[in-house]
């Protein structure tokens, strides 16, 4: 799932070396922490929320065929 995140934020972003993903496992829970540079941030989010979305979504599917459930959060740098 990390590499997930990780390989759909270097394809948005403009700067790839800002892509920070990390992992944390909390019992069934799996959250995914992601962050960018600043100026990324935009790209990441999306209008209203949209891009941001579409990852969250993906990677429940994801986590959902390892019989996992994950969140994304985006951290501000």
């Amino acid at each position: 799932m990390k590499a997930l995140i990780e390989s759909i934020a270097m394809q948005l972003v403009d700067d790839p070396s800002q892509v920070s993903v990390s992992e944390v496992d909390e019992g069934g829970r799996v959250r995914i922490e992601l962050k960018v540079a600043k100026e990324d941030m935009g790209r990441v989010i999306g209008k209203g929320g949209r891009v941001a979305n579409s990852i969250r979504v993906l990677l429940r599917v994801a986590a959902a065929r390892e019989g996992k459930r994950a969140t994304l959060d985006i951290i501000e740098p």
